[in-house]
């Protein structure tokens, strides 16, 4: 297959679009509340904005929990949908509430009782550490509701309203964008609050976005949560859950924990490379939106297929995929590159940030073509069908075993410069393109998992 073909098979272009444009868009909006907050904490001060760029890396270790909850449902959600089997989508989405409530029961107590202890673990600047603990108290209370209406979009996006899906959360979005200015500045007669009011705009946004999901989820043709499933045990679906969610889960947490620890790992080099560092971050949250769209809508198209026994046709599906995210690889590279300029004279950052910032564009530029692919190919091919445990063995041989003992002993022991370290930190995906391609032509997730 080549590219012409893939732009010419318009009912797979038309399905994918159908699905990847909001969940892209949805991801987009995410993602620039990050950007929203280092613009404006940026023009407080740059600790400001390093220092809740560091918090904020507590919920991105939630988030990453989150995610393999929210896998699960797009995994077996995607394959019982494909099979039109209802009944079982309510009660994979009763129980996935069930083990998102306790994870955000659990960020909400550390983040509320003991930020400080938290803050550590990313700065030892007092600074830093003080301004981080402040955003983690204000903003612990946002982290009890994501797990609930994380949950709610997921279901949404697997039944046909990926779209209402984009909408709440694109609401949710641009009113936490808004309350941002308000309470960071002080506009309209409000008290200029700085990080907490940042915090402050978090905490209303997901209220408003988890009342927009309920009232949603009990119009016609939507999914909504019943408390009849939410006390029923169904032994059999609690298995098939977490033996395809186990494996997203222990790839999300070596995932998440080692990119954690690379934001310690620059966070210990000093403001000027924490700083730098929060910036590249954003770009690469962005860039990354238009993959993980892909890998989202293409997982669930493919899954449709898998689980109505089109099996022939969800392997054609996941090849047009493959080609497709090389070609966003690409185009990510160019984009970065070329936004150098207009990143880079948005921010009063100090010279030596600002030098930090062009290489670590550079660096990322050439990062981006393997995120991509591997994203793609990981996220959404491959859990398609259930094969979830490869993604484990890819990044506990290539993050674990290759980039982060680079970055760790370059920063700690062989005191390299800081471009070099975070060249370190790029190494894992660039370097599973060979291995991902290889298992890619296994096909082994070309495969029905539902049951009857």
């Amino acid at each position: 297959m080549n590219v012409k073909e893939l732009f010419s098979d318009q009912v797979f272009n038309r399905k994918l679009l159908r699905l990847a444009f909001p969940i892209t868009l949805q991801n987009l909006m995410l993602a620039l509340v990050a950007a929203a907050d280092a613009i404006m904490l940026g023009r407080v001060s740059q600790n400001a904005m390093a220092a809740v760029s560091l918090a904020t890396q507590i919920q991105f270790v939630q988030n990453m929990l989150l995610g393999a909850i929210v896998s699960g449902v797009g995994i077996l959600g995607a394959q019982y949908w494909g099979k039109r089997d209802f009944g079982k989508m309510g009660e994979i989405f009763s129980l996935s509430i069930h083990e998102a409530v306790l994870v955000s029961a659990a960020f909400f107590l550390g983040c509320r009782f003991v930020p400080e202890k938290l803050m550590l673990l990313f700065a030892h600047d007092p600074e830093l550490v003080e301004i981080g603990a402040e955003y983690l108290r204000a903003a612990s209370w946002s982290y009890l509701l994501t797990g609930i209406s994380q949950c709610y979009l997921a279901i949404m996006r697997v039944s046909e309203h990926a779209s209402r899906s984009a909408w709440i959360s694109s609401g949710a979005v641009i009113l936490n964008i808004v309350l941002n200015a308000v309470f960071i500045f002080g506009w309209f007669g409000v008290p200029a609050m700085g990080v907490r009011g940042a915090a402050l705009a978090t905490v209303i946004a997901r209220v408003i976005e988890l009342v927009w999901c309920i009232v949603s989820s009990y119009e016609k043709s939507f999914i909504p949560l019943r408390i009849r499933e939410l006390l029923r045990f169904n032994a059999v679906l609690f298995r098939d859950f977490w033996h395809y969610t186990l494996p997203v889960l222990g790839s999300f947490l070596l995932w998440g924990i080692g990119f954690t620890s690379y934001t310690a790992i620059m966070g210990h080099l000093g403001p000027d490379a924490a700083a730098a560092n929060a910036v590249a971050a954003v770009v690469r949250d962005l860039m990354c939106c238009l993959c993980n769209g892909i890998a989202a809508g293409a997982g669930i198209l493919i899954g449709n297929e898998l689980g109505a026994g089109n099996l022939s046709l969800g392997k054609a599906y996941g090849q047009k995929a493959m080609i497709l995210a090389f070609l966003i690889g690409g185009l990510s590279t160019l984009v970065i590159l070329s936004s150098i300029p207009l990143v880079s004279g948005c921010l009063e950052l100090t010279e030596q940030a600002h030098h930090y910032l062009v290489g670590m564009f550079v660096i990322l530029s050439v990062y981006m073509i393997g995120r991509c692919v591997c994203t793609v190919v990981i996220n959404g091919i491959f859990a398609s069908g259930g094969d979830t445990l490869f993604d484990v063995y890819s990044l506990a041989v290539c993050m674990w075993g290759i980039a982060l003992p680079c970055a760790f002993l370059g920063a700690f022991f062989f005191h390299l410069p800081v471009l070099v370290v975070y060249a370190c930190t790029c190494l894992d995906e660039v370097g599973k393109i060979p291995w991902v391609m290889l298992h890619y032509r296994k096909y082994k997730w070309v495969r029905n998992i539902t049951r009857n």
